[in-house]
């Protein structure tokens, strides 16, 4: 039996780690698509693959409207040193993670937050993809001429009480009102996984077990008005507390 000096792999080592890599790609994205954390992955070029319906409800899309898109195309980057040193790393081949601070629209409304943007290996590509994670800034009411502020739902009803992004306090109205998920989506404009990741970001934050409990403890810390039928955010003065 004469020496070579090849690798002792056995015939079938190599496609056994592909196969172990594709099951392991498969188990992340199942993971993904349940993470509450707007998530993305893309390519080197910035083309989104996959979007978890997190990352697609932050942009006010449908899951299926963020894929195969730019991500340049879904946000504006505003801090152009953060982006210069996002591209000076991928084009010399680091691996770190890189913040870059961007807006984008939803229904016509500004918000913003930073994108994290992180390459990462793949033993099924041959250029690292990227991570990208979105953390979106909490919406500020806009004081007006007339020192009002803007930020109310679609029917001019109600402001958003500082503790609630103006998106969180039209879903905890209407589910607050006894809407289903399908009607809170219809109603909103969002997407039904959209309408299950602000409720569950509402239950994490308030620590409620289910929406009924959500919705008594959003009356009990005076997120929402108890004298107001139907269900109406509190003004800011009405809040007791958390």
């Amino acid at each position: 039996m004469s020496d070579t000096g090849e690798a002792c792999d056995g015939p079938g080592d190599g496609a056994e780690k592909v196969a172990d890599a594709a099951v392991w790609r498969g188990r992340f994205l199942s993971l993904l698509d349940r993470s509450p954390t707007p998530t993305a992955i893309a390519g080197a070029d910035g083309l989104v693959s996959v979007a978890n319906p997190a990352f697609a409800a932050a942009l006010g899309l449908q899951p299926g409207r963020v894929a195969n898109r730019l991500l340049l195309e879904l946000l504006t980057p505003t801090n152009e040193r953060q982006l210069r040193k996002l591209d000076e790393a991928m084009r010399s081949g680091r691996r770190s993670r890189y913040p870059v601070e961007a807006t984008w629209r939803v229904r016509g409304a500004a918000r913003h937050g930073q994108v994290t943007v992180e390459p990462v290996t793949d033993p099924l590509e041959e250029t690292p993809p990227l991570l990208v994670t979105l953390r979106v800034a909490e919406e500020r009411a806009e004081p007006t001429g007339d020192g009002t502020a803007t930020g109310a739902d679609s029917a001019g009803s109600e402001l958003a009480h500082p503790a609630l992004s103006a998106q969180e306090a039209r879903v905890l109205r209407l589910v607050a009102g006894g809407a289903t998920t399908s009607v809170v989506a219809r109603t909103v404009g969002i997407g039904v996984d959209g309408v299950n990741y602000h409720l569950t970001r509402l239950c994490r934050r308030l620590q409620a077990p289910n929406r009924t409990a959500l919705v008594a403890r959003a009356y009990v810390l005076g997120l929402l008005d108890p004298a107001a039928w139907p269900p109406k955010v509190a003004a800011p003065v009405a809040r007791r507390g958390p």
